[in-house]
């Protein structure tokens, strides 16, 4: 079944009109709702005295309209009573300032405390609600992360550190304490990185960011451990980011659940430009979806402008069909919409929902009510489809960690470097997918790794594999400098993937910030020159091909890209930053060494996806744009939401989507 519905609360509303919101809901197409993962207060507004009536109620109302219900745990957001009663229940932020009530998430997700009353409010609701055939599934929380900085943290922080290191000996010298005298004596004196720390050491600041998203897995799996115990056919899952939040290892943390959902939005009032980039929100879908290697939920697929403080710019007619169908498109398995009736109260009035504040029927209701209705004829081919992808981007939260620590340059962004990467095979049309530098490689031909800052040998043998068996991998700048400790290697970069590369970097280049420069690049299908920033390594070749050369400053005509062939495979090694031009150019080179055609070819801002069932696929083209394309079809299909055959030169209109089915089945 295709999941399809909306996060509601009815305790924000009476409850005569309950009904009327089921009614509506059903209209809509909608099988699924989230509900309580901010009723805290409502299911226990004095201590020990739980109240799940009401909540029975509205499952039964919306039960009576075929509408299933997950539920989340309620620890995002604690009542009052819970937390006044002290002071150490609040986190810490990195600037030393407890934090105080008033907001969500609060909470020290290590005070023992809090992990008492959560295991009471857990332990009572999944009891109460084990047998309620209306309930499907739990999410644990809300959106975990941030961290914390008080004394319980730092205790914790400490025995975490013995776990891992045994001794103060081995902590010391594998973080090299021996620097500014800063040689440890009694676990006791290892403090916790505060934003005061303007440089900290490596090794501290990395294992401190390991550190707290341990934490929060741990209490995530101890909610989990409950769950489990009363209700073993339900799923549970957690509502995460996408891929642009780094302050957890969503690799580690989604490694106890059974499925990967996460909230999803595009407008809101942090960013109040016109535009929207689709590949970041298309890298967002890849990322999760890489996280289990499965197909995924959108927890809270964005409904309407979002906004706090500010109206954020309102998404234009279309808009959430399109983000809709783009979610589907790269795999989700469920779309719940945030949020279904926009709040008269609180903090987020201004974030917009299926309906606004009044509760009447309107524009945004009515493009959702279009996709139920398409999705009531299509939900079954959907149903059970993959993604299947030839292509994989490397990332690190290790890497992540590290950079947040020593960024390396002002204008460098180890997020940003990824989804430029990435936009270079989105506006090729080729699918990627996204994992972690653990991952089995098997069934990828080309592995891209951006700026593998901390690389650990197991790391390096992979990859070293895969290209001996014929893979194509591609490193960039800032690879292989640092161990997993967070300290630099005493060997040349690119460090233990010099070897595969062929190549030695005896000195690199980080750019003044008011200054560019030049790359030409020669291979046949790829004889230009582009502008580059930021970095630059110098590159002696130890067997590699040079295929490109830098042009400027005093490092002129030294390597700045290459090729080795290793084994069966392939390595490049690209020794500059780029521009859009640039990574769209990389990719296309690389894909067609691979074989990889692109899906589809269509203009700029026509996106092209597909997933497979069996050897039957879906192609869905969404068309990112305010004037109508044309794309020319490379076959005969069926156009299933207009029920008829298209072919040849087609035009697809502004913010459009097409969900083709081919008439004559190609293998995968």
């Amino acid at each position: 079944m295709f999941y399809f519905g909306a996060d509601y609360y009815p305790e924000h509303w009476p409850e005569e009109r309950w009904i009327e919101d089921a009614r509506l809901m059903a209209n809509a197409g909608f099988n699924v709702v989230r509900m309580a993962e901010f009723a805290w207060a409502k299911m226990e507004m004095i201590e020990g005295k739980f109240d799940f009536d009401w909540l029975d109620r509205a499952i039964e109302v919306l039960s009576s309209s075929g509408i299933k219900v997950i539920l989340g745990t309620p620890t995002a957001s604690p009542p009052p009573w819970l937390m006044s009663k002290q002071q150490d229940l609040f986190l810490v932020d990195s600037d030393g300032v407890r934090q105080t009530y008033g907001l969500r998430r609060e909470y020290c997700p290590n005070n023992p405390l809090y992990w008492i009353f959560t295991e009471k409010i857990v332990n009572r609701m999944a009891e109460h609600f084990k047998d309620n055939p209306a309930v499907i599934g739990w999410q644990i929380d809300n959106e975990f992360g941030d961290r914390c900085f008080c004394s319980i943290c730092s205790t914790k922080f400490q025995k975490w550190l013995q776990k891992r290191y045994q001794t103060l000996e081995e902590l010391n010298e594998k973080w090299g304490t021996i620097f500014w005298s800063h040689v440890y004596t009694e676990w006791s004196q290892i403090p916790v990185p505060l934003a005061i720390l303007r440089s900290q050491n490596p090794g501290l600041g990395l294992d401190y960011r390991r550190f707290m998203s341990d934490t929060y897995r741990d209490y995530q799996k101890f909610q989990i451990d409950i769950i489990r115990h009363y209700c073993p056919s339900h799923f549970v899952t957690h509502n995460l980011m996408g891929f642009g939040y780094n302050q957890l290892n969503y690799y580690d943390n989604t490694a106890d659940l059974d499925v990967v959902t996460w909230d999803n939005y595009l407008r809101m009032q942090w960013d109040m430009r016109s535009y929207i980039d689709p590949a970041k929100a298309a890298l967002n879908h890849d990322t999760m979806r890489g996280l289990k290697k499965k197909n995924f939920w959108v927890m809270e697929q964005q409904s309407g402008g979002g906004g706090w403080e500010y109206v954020a710019v309102t998404p234009k007619p279309g808009e959430l069909r399109l983000w809709t169908y783009q979610s589907i498109a790269h795999g989700a398995d469920g779309i719940v919409y945030f949020r279904w009736r926009t709040s008269r109260t609180g903090t987020e009035q201004y974030w917009q929902g299926v309906l606004e504040h009044h509760g009447n029927p309107g524009r945004r209701y009515l493009e959702v009510l279009q996709v139920g209705k398409e999705l009531s004829k299509i939900g079954d081919l959907i149903e059970g489809s993959q993604v299947h992808t030839r292509v994989a981007i490397m990332q690190s939260y290790d890497t992540r960690f590290a950079f947040q620590v020593q960024p390396n340059h002002p204008n460098f962004s180890y997020e940003k470097h990824i989804l430029d990467i990435y936009k270079g095979f989105f506006h090729n049309n080729i699918p990627v997918e996204i994992i972690s530098e653990k991952d089995p490689l098997e069934g990828y031909q080309v592995v891209v790794v951006p700026a593998m800052y901390i690389l650990t040998e197991e790391t390096a043998r992979n990859l070293e594999i895969f290209v001996q068996s014929g893979g194509i991998v591609m490193f960039t700048p800032r690879t292989g400098v640092k161990d997993e400790t967070n300290t630099v290697v005493n060997i040349k970069l690119p460090g233990l993937v010099a070897n595969i590369c062929g190549i030695e970097i005896n000195e690199y280049v980080s750019m003044a910030v008011d200054e560019d420069n030049q790359v030409k690049f020669g291979l046949p299908e790829l004889e230009e020159d582009f502008p580059t920033s930021v970095w630059a390594d110098l590159i002696t070749p130890k067997g590699a091909e040079v295929i490109a050369f830098h042009t400027m400053d005093f490092y002129t005509n030294q390597p700045a890209a290459t090729i080795n062939r290793c084994g069966k495979g392939k390595v490049i090694y690209i020794g500059v930053i780029g521009d859009n031009a640039f990574n769209v150019s990389i990719a296309r080179v690389i894909s067609n060494m691979a074989g990889i055609k692109p899906l589809m070819k269509t203009p700029p801002g026509v996106e092209v996806m597909e997933r497979w069932k069996g050897n039957k696929r879906l192609l869905f083209v969404l068309n990112h744009l305010s004037e109508t394309q044309e794309i020319t079809l490379d076959g005969k299909y069926l156009d299933l939401i207009n029920e008829n055959q298209i072919s040849g030169i087609i035009s697809i209109a502004p913010l459009n989507v097409l969900i083709l089915k081919e008439l004559i089945n190609k293998n995968i």
